[in-house]
């Protein structure tokens, strides 16, 4: 209430009340555990034969032989990279670089046509959980039992089966922490030293992070990792548009929902939509979400709302499709699948193929002319330029010899760039098949041959047949 107080009015400020308990908005809420329900159907095959694929390689490659060694391998130690038949150095490492962007680029391009494809059925946390899913649907059993069995009080069933699956999940995770090690140590040499239990405290450490990451993203964190640890989910917006194939819900076919009802009047039955709302295209879905509501970034693309609710209108007679892999301009104007397909070769799309196919190319064709011979060169500081017998001027270099083929290679060291310039004790090296070695290697020149100061020279390395041929720039002193 306002009143006069020397000529000027005052209000009056209300008390608001402290909210009551009921009133309380809580600034974090404990995570709902999803319980997603087994669906069988096209695209869950399709994510079968993904986690079949991946596992089969992932667990499989580093046990194959490529001759007479692991076929993949990143040998830290050595620092020596293989490839089945590419043995690759630190300074080749602009092929891994360009392996990333290629990959990179894949991934943009895969998005902008269909969206969310790797996370839904090749990516590592996907495939685990699923996976670790699987187990957990064999040992606790389906959706509804999962559910009982953890809303029930504490019992010896329950117990026996919680402490059998966490046992079972273990067990996966390290034997993948430990295959995951085995791609950068010798498999064959790191499951012996693992029997004589003779491990390194390297190995040991690695294949417990790992395989404790694979135990809590898979068996506890699942879905959270996509919702909010994978930056993916953020950005994947800005490769969308409106001509992206995206698992979508048609609501102009779909609403109004209503629960089935075969005895209903005809009229009632064709204002109603061909959603029965029973809700098993949430149940199935892996992050929990209802994809009734529209585009949602947590929505991995997997495709089980699909087979779900294709199931139900197989049940109720209604043609399939309701939920479907469409575009935003499709549903919006009622485009068939033709004519959604051709709109994928637009501007975007183009662009990353283009870019993609010559980043592809290029690498292809960098790796079929590369030359399987590394020279690095290292001058000896310990002494810059001395004089030998004979009046000779002489300056003393180290060079790592770097035989990147699987066969022995006998090299021989050459020099050019000066008058007179030559190589002291020229003698072939031997090199071993997929080895380094360091070799001194020393040049002479005649006295008073070249003005003092530093010229530039070339070593010339390579085999008697001419097959490889390395030349590496360095520099000779003459003193003053």
């Amino acid at each position: 209430m306002a009143h006069a107080s020397g000529g000027k009015a005052r209000r009056r400020i209300p008390i608001v009340p402290e909210p009551g308990p009921e009133q309380q908005v809580r600034l974090y809420a404990a995570t709902r555990k999803i319980y997603p329900r087994t669906i069988a159907g096209y695209f869950n095959n399709w994510r079968w034969a993904m986690v079949w694929a991946t596992q089969l390689f992932f667990y499989g490659m580093p046990w194959l032989e490529w001759g007479g060694r692991q076929a993949l391998l990143f040998d830290l130690a050595s620092r020596r990279f293989y490839i089945l038949g590419l043995v690759l150095y630190p300074q080749d490492l602009i092929y891994l670089s360009g392996l990333l962007v290629v990959s990179a680029l894949s991934l943009f391009l895969f998005t902008a046509v269909a969206g969310r494809l790797w996370c839904g059925y090749a990516c590592p946390q996907t495939v685990y959980s699923e996976i670790f899913l699987w187990v957990e649907r064999h040992v606790e059993g389906e959706r509804s039992a999962r559910i009982r069995l953890d809303g029930g009080a504490l019992s010896l069933e329950k117990l026996v089966k919680k402490w059998f699956k966490h046992i079972v999940w273990l067990a996966m995770a390290l034997w993948t922490g430990f295959t995951f090690v085995g791609y950068f140590t010798p498999i064959r040499e790191l499951a012996l030293a693992f029997l004589q239990t003779r491990m390194g405290g390297w190995e040991i450490f690695w294949v417990l992070f790992y395989g404790l990451a694979t135990y809590g993203n898979a068996g506890f964190m699942r879905e959270q990792v996509c919702k909010y640890m994978c930056p993916y989910a953020r950005f994947q917006g800005a490769m969308f548009d409106r001509d992206t194939l995206i698992v979508s819900y048609d609501p102009a076919r779909g609403e109004p929902r209503g629960p089935l009802d075969k005895g209903r009047p005809a009229a009632l039955a064709r204002a109603r939509g061909d959603c029965i709302d029973c809700s098993l295209c949430v149940q199935v879905c892996p992050t929990g979400i209802d994809i009734r509501k529209g585009q949602q970034y947590e929505c991995i693309g997997c495709g089980l709302c699909v087979d779900a609710c294709n199931q139900v209108m197989d049940k109720v007679a209604r043609p399939r499709g309701l939920i479907r892999y469409s575009t935003e301009n499709g549903l919006a104007q009622g485009w068939d699948r033709a004519r959604m397909l051709r709109r994928v070769l637009r501007p975007r799309v183009l662009v990353y193929g283009v870019v993609l196919l010559a980043l592809g190319l290029g690498l292809a064709a960098s790796l079929v002319v590369r030359m399987p011979l590394k020279v690095d060169v290292v001058r000896d500081r310990a002494a810059l330029a001395r004089i030998v017998a004979g009046g000779r001027l002489e300056n003393v270099y180290r060079l790592q010899l770097m035989n990147a083929t699987e066969k022995e290679q006998v090299l021989r060291v050459q020099a050019h760039g000066l008058a007179g310039l030559l190589v002291a004790a020229d003698e072939p090296y031997a090199v071993g098949p997929a080895e380094a070695r360091w070799v001194a290697v020393r040049l002479q020149l005649p006295a008073e041959q070249a003005p003092p100061g530093s010229h530039p020279v070339y070593f010339d390395v390579g085999n008697a047949d001419g097959s490889l041929h390395v030349s590496e720039k360095s520099i000779f002193l003459v003193p003053r």
